[in-house]
């Protein structure tokens, strides 16, 4: 008897949680894509690669938190998205957990009356705030 994990079983569970993640990008608007690789600091293919049920390949778990606030994921879809995932790779969270967790910061800025141009803002703040924050990771 061979008590090995059925690959195929595996990579059903991998397509699970990638089906979810591909549903909600095409449920946000143009151009979450380009921002979640930005984010990432990926390019674009790299998106539509972990996206991809078609593909195997899993997403990397350093990488949800980032996924979970710009595709501003609801509880219960990020609840959906980690059963899926844990079910996929059960130890792989238990690594990411055990470092510092992430906190909101409201911040009051300018608005700059063009949709466009605070997103922008918006998004060039956060970034600042998670290279700010991978630096100061690095350095400890």
């Amino acid at each position: 008897m061979n008590n090995a994990p059925n690959p195929s079983s595996k990579a059903a569970r991998v397509e699970t949680y990638k089906r979810i993640l591909r549903d909600i990008l095409d449920q946000r608007p143009s151009g979450t894509r380009q921002r979640l690789a930005t984010a990432l600091g990926k390019n674009r293919s790299f998106v539509s690669h972990i996206s991809s049920p078609a593909y195997p390949v899993p997403i990397p778990a350093p990488h949800l938190e980032i996924i979970f606030e710009i595709c501003h994921f609801s509880q219960a879809e990020k609840s959906t998205f980690l059963d899926a995932f844990t079910r996929a790779h059960p130890n792989r969270l238990k690594s990411v957990r055990g470092g510092p967790s992430l906190r909101s910061l409201k911040l009051d800025v300018v608005d700059f009356g063009d949709a466009a141009k605070n997103r922008e803002f918006d998004e060039l703040v956060r970034e600042t705030a998670r290279r700010l924050a991978r630096l100061i990771r690095h350095g400890e």
